[in-house]
C-alpha cells in the first residue's frame, strides 16, 4: 500500500497500532492501572472515541434512570477525578448497565458505549458489577 495514496488508511492504523497494547488509560496527565480483579464481569464504559457532547448526554440520561446513583461522580465522592466527561460518562453508563439487566443493547447509548470484561476500576473508584 502507497502511503501517500492512503494517507487515512495509514494513520489509522497507525493510531491502532500504537494503542492496542495499553493496559492503562491517563486522565489528566496521570496513569490509572486497569484491575483485572474479575474477568468473568461485564461493565459498560464509554467509547474513548466518543465526543464529549455525547457522553455528557450520556451522562445525563444515565443519572436521571430510576436505580441509578451518581454520587460517586460528584465532587467529593471517590470516582469523582479525574473530572472529564469520559470518566463520569464512564461511570454513569455502566451504572445504568447495571441498573437495566446488563444486556448489551444496555450499553449501546447510540453507538458510543462499549462492554468489557476487565474491571474499569482503578484507586479508590469502584464500579460495580
Amino acid at each position: 500500500m502507497e502511503i501517500a495514496k492512503y494517507p487515512l488508511a495509514y494513520a489509522l492504523l497507525l493510531c491502532l497500532a500504537v494503542s492496542a497494547g495499553s493496559p492503562s488509560y491517563g486522565y489528566g496527565g496521570g496513569q490509572y492501572q486497569i484491575r483485572g480483579d474479575d474477568v468473568q464481569g461485564r461493565w459498560c464504559i464509554a467509547k474513548p472515541s466518543a465526543y464529549n457532547f455525547e457522553l455528557l448526554r450520556n451522562l445525563d440520561y444515565s443519572c436521571g434512570q430510576n436505580g441509578v446513583e451518581c454520587r460517586q461522580i460528584q465532587p467529593g465522592g471517590s470516582c469523582f477525578r479525574p473530572d472529564t466527561a469520559f470518566g463520569h460518562a464512564s461511570y454513569a453508563m455502566n451504572l445504568f448497565f447495571k441498573a437495566a439487566g446488563k444486556h448489551p443493547w444496555d450499553c449501546h447509548f447510540n453507538g458510543t458505549g462499549i462492554v468489557v470484561t476487565q474491571d474499569p476500576s482503578f484507586g479508590a473508584c469502584t464500579y460495580p458489577l
